[in-house]
């Protein structure tokens, strides 16, 4: 730890830092507003159709001008745009936009009567590619989200992530970006959420509530930090016309789910107001140990609200609350169900947010963001439970602050700014052994007590500073940024992290080349970190316990983006990353309940190549494949071993593959347009298996067919030390069935692994326990807009 004269010293420095930084103002990362203004030949605005599109962000945009011809389109993805203005009387007006700047950019249109020849004709097809972009991000358009399959409830975003190449999920939906845990970091409407946002570990973002995404493997900003495996930025805020609009969503299917969503905007003038609710209940939550699935009933609940003010031209305010809850039950297996065990879990999330933004000039923007949060989860065990009775409460409370400066001059798109978070956490954790073997099985070393009581809490500060800048010149992008992170929770540490993307382009080829450096500083989790670094509960390690320390990492990426005929693009990338103080978790047995841990260090390399044709005609798809290889390196950090020879690990040098060292992953997706108001999805799945972790540990077969079932066991493979490849065919429909307008109702009908395959995900696991695949399923969805 670093002594107290230097972190006094620190917190000196972060007063002033913060001191000169508190006028500065933040604007959201790579998004762009275009403000409209649409005119007659007398130079009096007019109404106007207006539609806005762009294939390589997958967002399409259309939007009714009011009689005065004015709308600001508002967190548009950077890109090139297809600009297209229609009036019935006038001719057609078409034009190609870009947009690099977070400064809004205005774009004013004189309509005319008589047609006016073009030598230029821009179509959706010349956004298909950005050439001009510096890293590698993937989109996630509203027409992808919308027409999701109906799938598991508090799914529906990381279902979305992971058809990306690269990223996976162990059980209970955990994203791995490129087999990293705990490492993925959500940014909703521009504020960061670094805890876990599994549907296990917190409550679930809403799908429908979510207008577009952007992920991030490589390339990643200077502007974040912290959880870098991967960015998932989600934006829930949609450009409607003026008026009252909604969308209701009501769905079901197997397993007893159900669920609804609603959600009302307002628009009036320069003032807009938007109130959402979500719930579902559903009796298949998590993935259960067992293809019995018992125990597995959950219920959600979200309320959120925003509104958001034009003062003037030039500065906005937006304010925001929500709450969310969940309750879900623990899934038995065999044996603790014949036993009669039950466990709960519930969590909340209650949150407001506060931002202001100001247009200084022409060429200089920026804002302010504030939030404050309050994380909550729960555990309790019936008197039944076996063979732990385990208990939790942990609470976090953060207050969170972010500024920056945006600019644009020449060739430079630049951005300067700082963040800092202000939290507590509170753990209370305990458990109750009721057998430390079953039969003649060990199931935990019988040194441990059998009783164990912790209570702690401890003040988290983190403050970064960073500058970026995208520069162009003529076939070149270069983007390069410098961050500095300073974190205190249990230990004190900073980092400088540099970052660099550089790409080339030829438009005549239709191709960019790209590569990129990234340098992270990864904090650790905060979810049950107390409990592991506690003296108490390194005596039950054998006294044997590390300090997890923030990881650092060297992210190295290099590919390219090939189109063919207008409407295929191709993205192909080596990467590789080097990590120290590799994070990842300790599951204890199938409760949910995990506790952070860090290898001493770990190799992640391989090759991603997805196939995307956004739209040709009625058919629209793609075809991606993932090869990945993932090494660690013991000795383990943190954590709390209870099982039976765990303790040899804790001192062990071996290499071995990470827990999520999915080596191969394929995905398909064919979408085909029947008629006007009928379509179909198809899509299959593919995967390796992931390994089987201390395998020479296993207990007998004839235990395991008792705690899993023979089904079960049966797609575990002890020779290749890994389960089973897993598969899956899924098919959907879609019709509109009344459209007038801009009002529509629509329904889906999802079918769900049809060939009914048994996916075993997980296997008797010390780190990730064991968790099957949902079997064959069904579901539908009503959806209307008004």
């Amino acid at each position: 730890m670093v002594g107290v004269r230097r972190s006094r010293d620190l917190k000196a420095a972060w007063v002033l830092a913060l001191g000169f930084l508190a006028s500065t103002l933040m604007a959201q990362s790579d998004r762009g507003e275009l403000r409209v203004v649409v005119k007659d030949g007398a130079g009096a605005g007019m109404p106007a159709a207006v539609d806005l599109a762009n294939q390589s962000t997958q967002t399409r945009q259309n939007i009714q001008l009011p009689p005065d011809g004015r709308y600001s389109f508002k967190n548009l993805p950077f890109g090139h745009y297809r600009l297209l203005i229609t009036q019935p009387g006038f001719a057609d007006f078409s034009e190609s936009v870009e947009l690099r700047s977070a400064l809004p950019q205005t774009r004013e249109v004189t309509l005319t009567i008589q047609p006016i020849q073009s030598t230029v004709e821009v179509t959706e097809a010349d956004t298909l590619i950005d050439l001009d972009q510096a890293t590698n991000a993937r989109y996630i358009g509203s027409r992808e989200i919308k027409d999701r399959p109906v799938t598991l409830p508090g799914r529906g975003v990381v279902n979305l992530v992971t058809a990306e190449p690269g990223w996976t999920f162990e059980a209970n939906g955990v994203l791995h970006p490129r087999e990293s845990e705990y490492d993925t970091q959500f940014v909703v409407n521009g504020f960061p959420m670094y805890d876990n946002r599994s549907p296990a570990f917190s409550p679930a973002a809403d799908a429908d509530n979510v207008e577009s995404m952007k992920v991030y493997t490589s390339g990643i900003p200077a502007e974040f930090g912290d959880k870098l495996g991967g960015v998932v930025e989600i934006n829930t805020q949609r450009n409607i016309s003026a008026g009252f609009h909604g969308i209701a969503v009501g769905q079901g299917g197997s397993f007893g789910t159900a669920g609804g969503f609603l959600s009302g905007e307002y628009v009036a003038g320069r003032t807009t107001g938007t109130v959402t609710a979500q719930g579902f209940v559903t009796d298949h939550d998590l993935d259960p140990p067992v293809t019995e699935n018992y125990t597995n009933h959950a219920s959600y609940t979200a309320v959120t609200g925003a509104l958001e003010r034009d003062i003037s031209t030039s500065d906005r305010f937006r304010v925001a609350m929500e709450r969310r809850e969940t309750w879900f039950q623990v899934p038995d297996d065999l044996l603790q169900e014949a036993a009669g065990q039950r466990q709960d879990r519930a969590s909340a999330d209650t949150q407001g947010q506060l931002s202001y933004q100001h247009v200084f000039s022409a060429s200089l923007l920026g804002a302010i963001r504030g939030m404050i949060r309050d994380v909550s989860a729960r555990l309790w065990s019936n008197p039944l439970a076996t063979p732990i009775a385990a208990g939790q409460n942990r609470d976090y409370r953060e207050g969170y602050l972010n500024g920056s400066l945006s600019g644009h001059h020449g060739r430079h798109e630049w951005k300067t700014g700082f963040e800092t978070r202000f939290a507590s956490l509170d753990e209370t954790f305990d458990y109750d052994i009721r057998s430390y073997a079953i039969g003649d099985v060990p199931i935990f070393d019988p040194g441990f007590p059998a009783s164990y009581r912790f209570r702690g809490s401890a003040p988290l500060r983190e403050q970064a500073v960073y500058a970026q800048d995208l520069i162009r010149l003529r076939n070149f992008s270069f983007s390069g940024g410098l961050r500095f992170d300073h974190y205190s929770l249990l230990v004190d540490d900073t980092g400088w992290s540099p970052r660099v993307a550089v790409s080339w382009h030829s438009q005549p080829l239709g191709l960019m080349l790209h590569a990129s450096y990234d340098r992270t500083f990864g904090t650790p989790p905060f979810e049950n970190l107390l409990v592991s670094a506690s003296p108490a509960t390194a005596a039950l390690n054998a006294g044997f316990y590390l300090p997890i320390r923030p990881s650092r990492g060297n992210y190295y990426e290099a590919g390219f983006t090939q189109s063919f005929v207008r409407h295929i693009r191709l993205d192909a990338s080596y990467f590789r990353r080097d990590v120290s103080n590799f994070l990842d978790d300790d599951l204890l047995l199938n409760t949910g309940v995990s506790f952070p841990i860090a290898y001493r260090n770990a190799t992640v390399r391989g090759v991603e190549v997805k196939l995307a044709m956004p739209q040709w005609g009625r058919f629209s798809g793609s075809l991606s494949y993932a090869n990945t290889i993932g090494i660690a390196q013991y000795p383990i950090s943190g954590g709390l071993f209870l099982d039976a020879g765990a303790a040899d690990l804790l001192a062990s040098t071996d290499r071995f593959p990470i827990s999520q060292d999915q080596r191969n992953a394929a995905r398909a997706m064919l979408r085909y347009q029947i008629v006007p108001r009928l379509w179909t999805s198809w899509s299959a799945s593919y995967s390796s298996g992931l390994p089987i972790e201390g395998l020479d540990q296993l207990p007998d077969i004839s235990f395991l067919m008792a705690q899993y079932g023979a089904q079960v066991v049966s797609k575990a493979n002890f020779d290749r030390g890994r389960v089973s490849p897993s598969f899956s065919l899924d098919g959907s429909f879609g019709l509109e069935l009344w459209h007038r307008e801009r009002r529509s109702v629509t329904a889906q009908a999802d079918l769900m692994n049809l060939t009914n395959r048994l996916n075993l995900i997980n296997f008797a696991s010390l780190l990730s326990g064991t968790a099957v695949g949902p079997p064959r399923s069904i579901g539908f969805r009503l959806r209307t807009e008004f």
